[in-house]
């Protein structure tokens, strides 16, 4: 989105400075002898830093000037013919590409990867007959695309001369699209490859102009003046002097018509052809477009759909309408060049590739997104989203989901207001555009959630769009908004087959489920969920407030003259003020309440969390389809949003689109949301609720609340939650919140899908941490070296570490056992099934006497032999803390079993004479072993992710124990001991066979 910087012809936030060439520093003076040019000298000087183009100075040979060079080094400020002046195209060319190369501060919070050549995408451009176009405004609802055998063209064949229209006279081509189509998009990028060469070269002179801009200026004001005012530069180019036919080679670009009131009558703008007569900007295009002014001149507007009409078709050439991307393989080529521009030729590209094949996969799936994305802005706004899904970094400036969505709403309604169809803004009733969309469509998705519905019928748009309209004007009102805005945010619902059965009227819904969410939440904390009491309160207090105090002032004079007891009635005035305090607070407080309940509702049927329900929303769902239930949906973003339309910069982005959230609804709900997230509600949450309170804070950013509910917290489970770039940053920052000296108790993050990159992204978390489960992920050799930094650093307070089923393999290990000599903090450490093998058995027990403060190992599962297994053992039993070794499922001899028990060292030898607990097998000679119980738990628990063949071999060998040890067992109860294990121990094998893990025996059924 573009528009002129008013006065300054910048777009967007305008140009930061004015375009740098060589300046006059050669050492040049003027000869003595030479024609006399002092006056003209200070003139041609200030004027060329200003960059205007002039006529070159034309002197008979006789006369020319000679010129004497200086070596002297003296920098003279005197005329110089060194170099002649720039070309003003060239230097218009210049100034277009600074202008219109700018990029939204929008686009920079993504890391700034985008650039306009990347992030273009041509959209579908369809010519349309006069007759075809859109006739006059109705007030019908959304109809949807309406596709058509209309040719698709480009701009470059639009401007393209018509055989019954000759080269003297120009084209106007007028292109015309709903919100969020590319009309502006499509005028950028047609400046800049203009000033490329690229487009549009039969045109020497491309003067593009924002309707916006020109709609607030207030003086009259000359065609040429209006150039100048914007280009300086082109103050006195030859090709708007209205001389021959320069004009021919001129293109006039008017982006946004909507925004000016044209009068092509004679009695309201009358006719002039003089480019230097001062009249109204109106006036000036108004004449340009009858081609009674400069007749030679190509035009192109742009235009919404609702002013299609201004324009006399006797005054087009061309009809265009601009349909975005209707097709999937340019919103497939829209999304990459966004999504795949941070990856480039990095290893992360297949990565960066898999969502955007599984978004090509959803649009070719689901028609409704299909429709959503054909809009440009709809484009943007999924591309945002899957950005902050899947590519958060922690270098990237802080980007919530919020801030999409406010962004989205600035981007599309920035600075507008209500219209009454002929340009003319509605100012009696002051509403901002944004706002009206809050009061009428807001309030139809907060209706929609309240009854858990998405999809709505005509007569409830009717009902909530439509209001109380009686005047011509409200209706024209209605019908612009309905064209122009309706369309934008609702659609009509694409009936699959399962839904045909139940429904048999058309309905609507928003074209992105999410942005019910959003709106629904904008309207209440807005405020405009007013109860009935609540109404009557404001104007009760609106009416009687200042009244009450007029009267009051009166009465309390009187009833020194006149003492009578009913003059104290009218004190009753002053309870309405304070009554509707009373009532708005109370309603303040409703806000937070509804949020915890909202978040924490236990008749939710999806289990995921709500970042996930995201991206199914996108994506879609890959692998067994959730059971669905006609009869409910869920809007688990819908308070998420509430909290995060609080924060100041969502606050500050909705103040400029003329929505104001008042400070004492950001104090009242702050306060009030602090009692309802209290320990107890947050400790019964499972996993995924407990993500989404990490959410919920995230999006609020607020240190100090977010602080207040952590420091009631001590365990984080997020056991199983599909953790993405994205929820650890969140969970990182949320926790980084926190005081220095505040710790976890237990941060669970086993079977996360942990990888290297995502584990580096948690090291703010793992800080806070005494117990750090990273069981069952993906963690490879190069998160050894970032554990190995995190154990060193001098404010770790990790005391368990669990890293069972990562493959670090010997490398990763042996990163890890190097932070042991530097760390005091550990106490428990877990390698189960990392691949560490002998070399890094070997290399634990040489760093072990390094360290004081371990008391269990668990290296079991981990292809460490006999040789290896003694030499640890030994270690730990010369360990002054050590008390239990895991070395179970490694491939141990019966020899180098028995070897384990019985070794120790005497203390007549040096030794501790301390017998360190070894679990190895389930036995221990002729006796079950005191720990069979843990052994077989955790072989449990973990026998369907490990490798079957090995587990069953393992197995097996109990079972050839346990029989061993039966049959040479004294006594009959040490038998029927033997055979309890044994039937444990068969049915994990059977379990591994049919491989079902709800048919896992539980740890205490054989006990």
């Amino acid at each position: 989105m573009w528009r002129f910087t008013r006065g300054t012809g910048g777009l967007g936030r305008g140009c930061g400075g004015t375009f740098k060439e060589e300046s006059l520093k050669a050492n040049i003076s003027i000869a003595p002898k030479t024609v006399n040019l002092s006056h003209v000298t200070n003139r041609v000087i200030s004027t060329y830093n200003m960059r205007p183009c002039y006529r070159p100075l034309s002197l008979s040979s006789g006369l020319l000037p000679k010129w004497k060079y200086s070596d002297n080094g003296s920098n003279s400020r005197s005329f110089c013919s060194s170099r002649p002046e720039m070309d003003p195209i060239e230097v218009h060319k210049k100034k277009l590409t600074l202008w219109f190369s700018h990029i939204p501060k929008e686009e920079k919070q993504f890391g700034g990867y985008f650039t306009p050549e990347t992030m273009h995408v041509e959209p579908l451009i369809m010519e349309k007959k006069p007759e075809e176009r859109k006739g006059p405004l109705t007030t019908n609802f959304p109809k949807g695309f309406e596709w058509s055998e209309s040719p698709s063209v480009s701009v470059e064949q639009l401007l393209e001369p018509i055989q019954n229209v000759g080269r003297e006279k120009g084209l106007n081509v007028l292109l015309y699209g709903g919100v969020g189509t590319g009309k502006s998009t499509l005028v950028q990028r047609l400046v800049l490859d203009w000033c490329a060469g690229l487009t549009l070269t039969q045109f020497k002179l491309l003067v593009p102009f924002s309707c916006e801009d020109l709609s607030h200026l207030s003086k009259s004001t000359s065609l040429r003046d209006l150039v100048s005012r914007k280009y300086l530069h082109l103050k006195k180019i030859p090709m708007l002097s209205g001389e021959s036919d320069q004009a021919k080679d001129v293109l006039f670009i008017f982006n946004g018509m909507e925004k000016m009131k044209l009068e092509f009558r004679i009695s309201s703008t009358e006719l002039c052809s003089d480019p230097n007569e001062a009249m109204s900007s109106g006036a000036v295009v108004v004449n340009l477009l009858r081609k009674y002014m400069l007749p030679e001149a190509s035009i192109l507007v742009t235009t919404r759909l609702s002013a299609l009409d201004r324009i006399p078709p006797k005054y087009v050439t061309r009809y265009a309408q601009i349909c975005g991307f209707r097709d999937p393989d340019r919103q497939r080529e829209y999304f990459a060049s966004r999504l795949l521009q941070q990856s480039g030729e990095n290893p992360k590209t297949q990565e960066a590739q898999s969502p955007i094949d599984q978004l090509y996969l959803a649009l070719q799936r689901d028609s409704q997104l299909k429709d959503a994305c054909s809009s440009p802005s709809y484009c943007w706004l999924t591309c945002a989203t899957l950005h902050l899904l899947h590519f958060t970094d922690a270098k990237a400036p802080i980007c919530t989901l919020t801030g999409i969505y406010t962004s989205f709403m600035r981007l599309n309604f920035g600075g507008e207001v209500l219209d009454t169809g002929d340009g003319v803004p509605a100012v009696d009733n002051q509403n901002s555009l944004m706002l009206h969309v809050v009061r009428t469509v807001g309030k139809l998705a907060f209706d929609g959630i309240n009854k858990k519905q998405s999809s709505f019928t005509e007569e409830e748009l009717e009902q909530f769009v439509g209001g109380k309209t009686k005047t011509d004007e409200e209706l024209r009102q209605l019908a612009v908004f309905r064209t122009d805005v309706l369309d934008f945010f609702l659609m009509p619902c694409v009936k699959s087959k399962r839904s045909e059965i139940y429904e048999k009227e058309k309905r609507y819904v928003f074209a992105v489920p999410t942005m019910q969410e959003y709106l629904a939440a904008l309207y209440v904390v807005l405020g405009e969920d007013k109860t009935a009491l609540e109404r009557l309160s404001k104007e009760v207090t609106t009416i009687f407030g200042p009244v009450g105090e007029d009267v009051n002032t009166l009465i309390n004079i009187f009833s020194k003259f006149i003492p009578l007891k009913i003059f104290t009635v009218f004190n009753l005035l002053k309870l309405f003020p304070s009554l509707f305090e009373k009532i708005n607070s109370y309603r303040k407080s409703h806000i937070a309440r509804n949020m915890a309940v909202e978040m924490f509702r236990t008749d939710d049927y999806l289990n995921e969390d709500v970042l996930d329900q995201l991206e199914q929303g996108l994506l879609g769902v890959h692998g067994p389809q959730p059971k669905e239930r006609l009869d409910s949906q869920t809007f688990e973003l819908y308070p998420i949003f509430k909290v995060g339309l609080l924060h100041y910069r969502n606050r500050d982005l909705l103040e400029q689109l003329g929505c104001s959230i008042k400070s004492t609804t950001v104090v009242q709900t702050t306060k009030t949301l602090k009692k309802q997230l209290a320990p107890d509600i947050v400790k019964r949450q499972p996993p995924e609720e407990l993500m989404d309170l990490l959410v919920l804070l995230y999006e609020f950013q607020n240190p100090r609340l977010t602080a207040e509910v952590l420091l009631s917290i001590h365990r984080i489970k997020l056991s199983n939650v599909r953790l993405t770039p994205l929820k650890c940053f969140v969970l990182g920052s949320v926790l980084d919140c926190t005081p220095t000296k505040y710790c976890l108790e237990e941060l669970d993050l086993s079977s996360c899908l942990l990888t290297d990159d995502l584990l580096e992204m948690l090291l703010p978390a793992f800080h806070h941490t005494h117990n750090l489960n990273l069981q069952f992920n993906r963690l490879g050799p190069e998160s050894g070296m970032i554990l190995r930094d995190l154990l060193l650093d001098l404010n770790c307070s990790i005391r368990s570490l669990q890293l069972c089923d990562n493959p670090l393999l010997e490398s990763g290990a042996g990163y890890l056992l190097d932070a042991l000599p530097g760390n005091q903090s550990l106490r428990q450490l877990s390698l189960i099934h990392t691949g560490m093998g002998n070399t890094g058995a070997c290399k634990l027990a040489e760093k072990l006497s390094q360290h004081k403060g371990l008391e269990e190992l668990n290296v079991a599962y981990n292809n460490i032999g006999d040789s290896a297994a003694l030499t640890l053992v030994d270690a730990c039993r010369e360990h002054p803390s050590i008390h239990t070794v895991h070395l179970y499922l490694n491939p141990l001899s019966n020899k180098g079993k028995q070897a384990l028990y019985a070794r120790g060292l005497p203390l007549e030898k040096g030794g501790t004479g301390r017998r360190v607990k070894v679990l190895a097998s389930v036995t221990e000679g002729s006796e079950i072993s005191e720990n069979w119980n843990p052994i077989l738990s955790v072989i449990r628990q973990n026998a369907l992710s490990w490798e079957r063949e090995r587990v069953r071999e393992q197995l097996q060998i109990f079972l050839r124990d346990l029989e061993w040890g039966r049959r040479h067992a004294p006594s009959f109860w040490k038998k029927m001991r033997f055979r309890k294990v044994e039937n444990g121990v068969r049915q994990t094998l059977k379990v591994l066979g049919h491989g079902d893990a709800a048919d896992l025996p539980k740890g205490d059924q054989t006990k």
